[in-house]
């Protein structure tokens, strides 16, 4: 689901009105992001993803955002956000790749939308919608190289290359790319890596002795573009980079990689409020206070995305300083111990998740603290949460 409407705004510290909890976008980040993942992208062109809400900082924004930065091509993974794209006035080209038996093929060739293909039945399907519509469908041949996702494995893609000849001659299909995806692309000198170079490279020539000869060749996801060169074929396809966040934390934050977060989750203290030592916090006291202290509400809980495996662990700032989760977090709020000094009030700033080189706790601040990893913190971020879109990157018409 996307995000609600939110307004433009071009002061990042102005909060909606009235409102407890927000999440800030800079669209001028995704924009300088793709340009920089344009310039490391060789001679490839660049597909920003912009699945699941654009990784949870909004879809139409994000989106044009990006092909502002660059980007010839959007990714999505279900057909329901790239006809969502459509609606909104976005034109550029865009790869819709998940989706069941009895999907509205005819809507994606209605829209001008590429579509992923990637075993007989599908492609049996997009032809029937092909036929119906008398048009000619746009699709890329995905083959697995060893994810054992989704992809034609083994002699699947055999079978599958096969089934493509008698498409191709008719004109109902174009072939106009071959994909996949690696397993381990984050771990650049895995030898899995370059075996499913070794396999995509086999690949794309059985689909060519075929007599089908696809337009791009695209393998690199975000950890490829960033630091392996050689999968950069014709087309890369970050994702996670797009928002400013490394798909590679061991290898370097960031801004190392010429990059910032475009993300930035922000609370207001619903509540400030003086306790004794040995005060229990929250559900089932797992917190107690080991002195006479402060404590502050804030108004975020599972509900909202807050892990709740991150109670007692989770990082926030206030006032400039880190601290850390109270006790459990609940549905819509948790607790942080402020200390005996705080001098603040109700509707101070707590800042969630900002930038690393602001100082601020970050997605992989809280991905490593909670034992996950930095995509899943922002995509979990609810939609209940208003989306203020910062900068003018993105704003207003088709992209």
């Amino acid at each position: 689901m996307s995000q609600p409407t939110a307004p433009v705004v071009t002061d990042p510290a102005a909060p909606p009105e009235g409102v407890s909890a927000w999440v800030s976008v800079d669209l001028d980040a995704i924009r300088d992001n793709v340009r920089e993942l344009d310039r490391r992208a060789t001679n490839a062109e660049v597909m920003a993803v912009v699945k699941a809400d654009a990784y949870g900082h909004g879809l139409v924004p994000a989106a044009r955002a990006a092909v502002a930065g660059g980007a010839t091509w959007l990714g999505v993974a279900q057909l329901t956000e790239a006809l969502e794209l459509r609606r909104a006035g976005v034109t550029t080209r865009a790869l819709t790749w998940l989706y069941p038996p009895g999907a509205d093929f005819g809507a994606a060739i209605d829209a001008d939308l590429d579509v992923s293909v990637s075993a007989p039945w599908a492609l049996d399907e997009v032809v029937a919608a092909a036929r119906d519509r008398g048009r000619t469908a746009r699709i890329h041949a995905k083959v697995d190289t060893g994810l054992a996702r989704n992809g034609a494995l083994g002699t699947g893609w055999t079978d599958l290359v096969a089934a493509l000849g008698p498409a191709v001659a008719e004109g109902a299909v174009e072939v106009v790319g071959v994909w996949s995806h690696f397993a381990l692309a984050d771990a650049p000198q895995h030898p899995t890596v370059l075996a499913q170079r070794e396999r995509f490279v086999e690949a794309t020539a059985e689909l060519e002795r075929a007599g089908i000869r696809p337009q791009l060749r695209h393998l690199a996801n975000s950890a490829a573009t960033l630091t392996n060169p050689d999968a950069h074929f014709d087309l890369v396809r970050p994702g996670l980079a797009v928002y400013g966040l490394s798909p590679v934390p061991d290898l370097g934050a960031p801004e190392a990689f010429g990059l910032r977060e475009a993300m930035r989750l922000t609370a207001r203290l619903a509540l400030v409020k003086d306790a004794p030592a040995g005060q229990g916090v929250s559900y089932g006291h797992e917190y107690t206070t080991p002195r006479d202290t402060v404590l502050g509400l804030v108004p975020l809980g599972y509900a909202d995305g807050i892990p709740r495996h991150a109670s007692s662990v989770g990082p926030v700032q206030i006032g400039g300083e880190r601290l850390t989760i109270a006790g459990r977090v609940c549905m819509d709020q948790f607790v942080v111990d402020l200390g005996p000094s705080y001098a603040g009030r109700a509707g101070d700033e707590v800042v969630v998740l900002g930038r690393g080189g602001d100082g601020e706790p970050t997605a992989q601040d809280w991905a490593a603290t909670v034992g996950t990893i930095n995509y899943e913190i922002v995509t979990r971020i609810s939609n209940r949460l208003p989306r203020v879109f910062v900068g003018g990157a993105g704003v207003g018409g088709g992209a």
